[in-house]
């Protein structure tokens, strides 16, 4: 069994307390949180610690904090060449102090701690300095999903952008979609049907293949009269700019 710590009380961090303790396979020591209340919900009081220090010897340490904290943690840590990843999609490797063995298990996914998620279907990218702490990172990955990458830094970091326009940009699109319904009476539902259908079809055709639209047809008439009809100055622009990308990258094909 390999025994495991985690450092972090938030999104991420709940979500691995609660993937780990599903698992016969982890044994999950500790966890520290400067607030024990924001765990003790997943975890037995007795396993929460407020003290850096008083973290145990384990296999992995698991520092799942804000990225501007990572590097200020790592070196708080009391402890040394012990292995230590961090979680985070665009901070490099290197920001673990180079006192401990340095890894990256970054689980690709949105978290919200009100949404229960399925491990299983999310993919882990994983990184270390050598062969056995990579395959102590695949083993304790593979307890817990189905689908494992080896993901160096830079093509973490490119990654996450990616990831960044494919989920929080569209989200916010959402939102103003949903700004939209509400200025004009309209319920937001009628909408999801559209939204779900959209999701679908990439899971079986290429971005290219699925995308459709007055941008993909240059339909210039029904663009302009969108573009009438808009009142807020930021939405007027972000329709500008996407409709503008859409047929840009209608061009290059």
């Amino acid at each position: 069994m390999i025994r495991v710590s985690i450092i972090g009380s938030g999104n991420v961090a709940q979500h691995l307390i609660q993937a780990f303790s599903k698992t016969a396979d982890i044994e999950l020591v500790q966890v520290f949180s400067r607030k024990a209340t924001a765990v003790s919900h997943l975890i037995p009081i007795d396993k929460i610690t407020s003290d850096l220090s008083e973290l145990k010897t384990v296999d992995l340490t698991i520092i799942a904090v804000t990225d501007n904290a990572i590097a200020e943690v790592s070196k708080e840590l009391s402890f040394k060449n012990q292995f230590v990843a961090h979680t985070s999609g665009s901070v490099s490797i290197d920001a673990i102090d180079s006192k401990n063995r340095q890894g990256v298990f970054y689980p690709l996914q949105t978290f919200s701690k009100s949404k229960e998620v399925d491990f299983k279907l999310i993919p882990i990218c994983l990184e270390a300095q050598n062969e056995n702490d990579f395959q102590t990172l695949e083993t304790i990955a593979k307890s817990i999903s189905n689908v494992i990458y080896k993901v160096d830094s830079e093509q973490r970091k490119a990654l996450h952008i990616a990831a960044v326009f494919v989920s929080n940009f569209v989200n916010h699109l959402y939102q103003i979609g949903n700004d939209i319904c509400i200025e004009n009476d309209l319920s937001f539902d009628i909408l999801k049907p559209l939204i779900q259908e959209t999701a679908a079809k990439i899971l079986k055709l290429s971005p290219n293949e699925a995308q459709t639209g007055p941008s993909k047809r240059k339909d210039t008439q029904i663009i302009n009269a969108h573009l009438n009809f808009l009142k807020d100055d930021n939405q007027k622009e972000i329709y500008k700019l996407l409709t503008k990308s859409i047929i840009d990258n209608g061009k290059k094909l």
